[in-house]
């Protein structure tokens, strides 16, 4: 017999269903569904079999992925979807040697990207790939709006995406104050492919206990206390008391 009356592996989707994670907005729930990045480290084959090149038989393809991980260190910068794997090598560059454990990191810089959405300069930490990738998008704003979340994988990323997004759906005056031209220039070079509603844009990137306590806050409201409450309903009854009461209308 069971311990639970439902399967461990499902908690987090039943929470979702029930209290306050039920009364998120949809959108945003939505987010929270489980994607798969593009891979970075490996390239999937995209068959079962294949003809061995030497021999010609069909053989079955092992296409498995590599296992990555993201340190904590990730989320504060854009590492491009890479990570660290974990593996072996040879001692002394031979096969019949020892097997040693290794771990390969990718190669770390930090860089000053500039972002004409928000008109400010940000020191990141960043890998090779991903300045590629921002040439690839014509620009460091191109990159963050263009890229999904899942490929992204940084919460620095998200939490830029969602101030993009927020300047573009407010289109406020702080945005380069001295320049109208300009910055009609920039909302107009955004807006028609990334603009989405300020109230998705808010909720944009918020960790689940983010969300929760964004929803706890405007669900909040402020005790009202007792007398206040019963001076109204004093007030409505001599209002009503009032009405009833005959008029009486002196003839002079």
């Amino acid at each position: 017999m069971p311990f639970h009356k439902y399967s461990p592996k499902i908690w987090e989707a039943l929470k979702l269903k029930q209290g306050i994670y039920a009364r998120l907005p949809k959108h945003y729930l939505k987010s929270l569904e489980q994607k798969d990045p593009n891979p970075v480290h490996w390239r999937p084959l995209g068959v079962q079999y294949r003809a061995n090149p030497t021999t010609g038989q069909k053989e079955r393809v092992q296409d498995v992925p590599i296992p990555i991980y993201y340190p904590p260190s990730s989320q504060d910068g854009l590492w491009g979807g890479e990570g660290w794997i974990s593996g072996f090598r040879y001692a002394n560059n031979d096969k019949m040697s020892t097997r040693l454990k290794k771990t390969w990191k990718p190669q770390l810089f930090k860089r000053e990207l500039y972002s004409e959405i928000l008109d400010h300069k940000f020191t990141i930490t960043v890998t090779a790939r991903t300045l590629d990738l921002i040439d690839a998008a014509f620009g460091f704003d191109s990159y963050i709006l263009n890229t999904s979340k899942e490929d992204l994988n940084s919460k620095l990323g998200m939490d830029l995406k969602r101030a993009m997004l927020l300047r573009l759906a407010r289109r406020n005056t702080e945005l380069y104050p001295s320049d109208p031209v300009k910055r009609e220039k920039v909302y107009n070079k955004y807006k028609q492919q990334f603009e989405i509603p300020e109230e998705e844009a808010e909720w944009l990137g918020l960790s689940l206990e983010e969300a929760v306590e964004k929803q706890r806050q405007l669900e909040h409201k402020e005790p009202e206390p007792l007398f206040k409450a019963c001076v109204e309903e004093l007030v409505k009854e001599l209002h009503v008391q009032k009405l009833s009461e005959p008029h009486l209308i002196e003839n002079k």
